[in-house]
């Protein structure tokens, strides 16, 4: 995978760093586009979107392909449960034909159990096993060839991709948090894509996706711009609900939170909201979801370059009563301490 981003915004060599708008739901997708142009302005290399419940994550790659045409394209992440990889073949090489001289990445995941129940769709039995089949379909079909697969999960008769690409093609990023995905994902993906993990925990992660392959490390950041005092009931209900969902209560458990995440998890057992949400110390929101000031964001940031993140994400977290103005203020911090 290129480590430089767009050729249009940084030199050979460069920190490729980018943002994602996972984070930014509450702005509405008309905020996307002038987030993109902020953050081409601002050196950014990419710009990645989220599929969950809201927002389609390539329809806003495409606004954003046109309106800061500089800025790499991701998705981080879209559920592999809900589009097959036929489909994700010929939405990701299209977009990557409109956008020849930019890297287009696609982030793939194996979605939460809620989501899926709100797609109607049941959590998968075999999750590494179904991801291990999904990346090789995906691959066979981006190749432009006639792709005739029989697997587990996916069946397809020859199928070839109905338009041709050039040397440039889209990558493939697995996201990971436990260790037989962080191992899948060195082995078979371009890139790694870590989430709600301290600075802290990155070597140990790293470690395993190492055991697979050589995978690139990207990494969320998460950061807001503001004081945690003003903050913090933001930071413990985000963090909460995470610790609720059984794969990343285990990550965070593994990165020496378990003492919060297991009186959370009792607490809400018991329908106690707000002891769950009390449970959640000041120590694993500053791990995780930061709240600081700009040089306090830069130091933050800086700490994940230097546990082994090849490419720092930044997840703006908006918090406070101008929620566009958090997030261009962590933005710039951001932004600054790469400078």
């Amino acid at each position: 995978m290129s480590t430089t981003g767009s050729t249009k915004t940084k030199g050979a060599g460069a920190q490729p760093y980018g943002v994602t708008v996972g984070s930014l739901g509450v702005l509405g997708p008309a905020a996307v586009t002038d987030i993109a142009r902020s953050a081409e302005a601002q050196g950014y290399s990419s710009i990645w979107t989220v599929e969950a419940t809201g927002t389609d994550a390539f329809s806003l790659l495409g606004a954003v392909a046109h309106a800061a045409p500089g800025i790499d394209l991701a998705t981080g992440i879209i559920p592999i449960q809900l589009r097959a990889p036929t489909l994700v073949a010929m939405t990701a090489s299209t977009l990557q034909s409109l956008s020849d001289d930019r890297d287009v990445l696609v982030g793939l995941g194996v979605s939460a159990p809620g989501i899926l129940r709100q797609h109607g769709e049941p959590p998968p039995d075999r999750p590494i096993a179904m991801m291990r089949e999904y990346v090789a379909l995906l691959r066979e079909c981006l190749s432009g060839e006639s792709v005739t697969f029989e697997g587990d999960f996916w069946q397809v008769r020859r199928f070839r991709l109905g338009m041709r690409l050039g040397e440039r093609r889209p990558k493939i990023v697995l996201a990971a948090l436990n260790p037989q995905m962080l191992r899948l994902a060195g082995e078979v993906a371009d890139g790694v894509l870590l989430n709600y993990l301290p600075a802290s925990h990155v070597p140990s992660v790293v470690a395993e996706v190492r055991k697979g392959g050589e995978a690139q490390i990207i990494c969320y950041v998460h950061a807001a711009a503001g004081e945690l005092e003003r903050s913090a009931r933001s930071a413990q209900r985000d963090l909460l609900n995470y610790a609720l969902a059984d794969g990343y209560a285990n990550a965070f458990r593994a990165a020496g939170f378990g003492d919060e995440v297991d009186e959370a998890r009792a607490r809400q057992s018991e329908r106690d909201r707000e002891g769950a949400i009390a449970a959640i110390s000041n120590e694993m929101i500053q791990a995780i979801d930061f709240i600081g000031t700009s040089d306090e964001i830069g130091a933050f940031t800086q700490a994940y370059v230097d546990a082994g993140v090849e490419y720092p994400v930044l997840m703006p977290l908006p918090w406070g009563e101008d929620r566009r103005a958090v997030t261009d203020e962590t933005m710039t911090a951001f932004a600054s301490s790469f400078s």
